[in-house]
């Protein structure tokens, strides 16, 4: 392991990108999010995604200098044509006009299509609840998910996030989770690592139980909550393809694949201004107070404060250092 800043992280990233193809202000927002998802652990989302960035963007599956296009197709709702470019990219120029609308109408909409995988949803609905507004998200992703009883995948891990703002600019709670029992990048972790997974994750191409990661891949992950996560991961489906124009994940390729069509996938953002409530600050405050009465309890992302230094494995920041050179 090597000690990096989370300022090198996100300078030897964007340095990368543009080496690879992307322009100045897309790099600097996909570094972002790269550096982001490392200050908080989240491996699968930060640097471990960087190679695929760079031969995607050589390849031509996402457009590295593509303009975003915002427009307003009914009063309260944004949608972003991303081009088939990154996602971050998108949402930024999508976000003030989204914040602004909630503000006015009390909910608004901010749909994103077109897109590149955005890879961590909370980096998302967490800008927006810095902006005060309560956010929710939702996104798709390539087929890895088979309906409860069958075997033939028809839906992505298809996470949702879920940001609230704490009246001060800040975060009061959020979670960015799958609707699956794991997300898919623990699966491969684990084959890379040469690691068998917990029983209930996935099942094989067969629809049995397996604990072996490489029959997990050819087979299909499970929804958390059996069919309760698969209604879950069906409400993002609708929403993320339906909503924005994009794909259904049945048409997605594998996301890492280094060449192919373009994800062509979408993100969709449900913006609601806290003061449109009755009282929904007193109520937050009630809620945690409740929760903070069992020792060691707490809100989802409650007191989550963002590393400035992480340790690093020595392969993969080797890697980083020969793709941005």
């Amino acid at each position: 392991m090597v000690q990096i800043t989370i300022s090198e992280i996100a300078e030897m990233s964007k340095t990368a990108l543009i080496k690879h193809g992307a322009s100045d202000w897309i790099g600097s927002h996909v570094a972002d999010a790269v550096a982001k998802a490392e200050s908080v652990g989240n491996r699968i989302c930060g640097l471990y995604y960087l190679e695929s960035y760079c031969q995607q963007l050589q390849s031509g599956r996402v457009n590295g200098t593509v303009e975003p296009v915002v427009s307003n197709m009914k009063p309260g709702c944004v949608h972003v044509d991303a081009g088939m470019g990154f996602a971050q990219p998108a949402f930024a120029r999508g976000l003030p006009s989204a914040v602004e609308l909630a503000q006015e109408l009390g909910v608004a909409t901010l749909a994103i299509g077109h897109a590149h995988t955005c890879t961590s949803l909370g980096y998302f609905t967490e800008q927006i609840a810095r902006a005060g507004m309560i956010g929710l998200g939702l996104t798709n992703a390539s087929p890895i998910v088979a309906p409860p009883g069958g075997k033939t995948r028809v839906i992505g891990t298809n996470p949702i996030a879920f940001s609230v703002p704490d009246g001060a600019g800040g975060v009061a709670m959020q979670f960015d989770q799958s609707t699956t029992t794991v997300a898919l990048g623990k699966i491969t972790m684990a084959k890379a690592s040469g690691e068998r997974i917990p029983q209930g994750w996935a099942v094989d191409k067969d629809g049995n139980p397996t604990t072996d990661p490489g029959a997990a891949l050819a087979g299909s992950l499970v929804s958390m909550g059996g069919y309760k996560g698969w209604g879950f991961g069906l409400m993002a489906e609708l929403l993320a393809a339906g909503m924005t124009g994009s794909v259904v994940s049945r048409e997605v390729k594998p996301l890492k694949a280094t060449e192919g069509a373009p994800h062509n996938l979408g993100q969709y953002y449900i913006l609601i201004e806290p003061a449109s409530g009755q009282g929904f600050f007193d109520r937050l405050a009630q809620v945690a107070e409740g929760v903070a009465l069992d020792e060691g309890a707490r809100m989802p992302g409650q007191d989550k404060k963002p590393s400035e230094i992480v340790d690093v494995p020595d392969q993969v920041w080797e890697l980083a250092v020969r793709l941005s050179i």
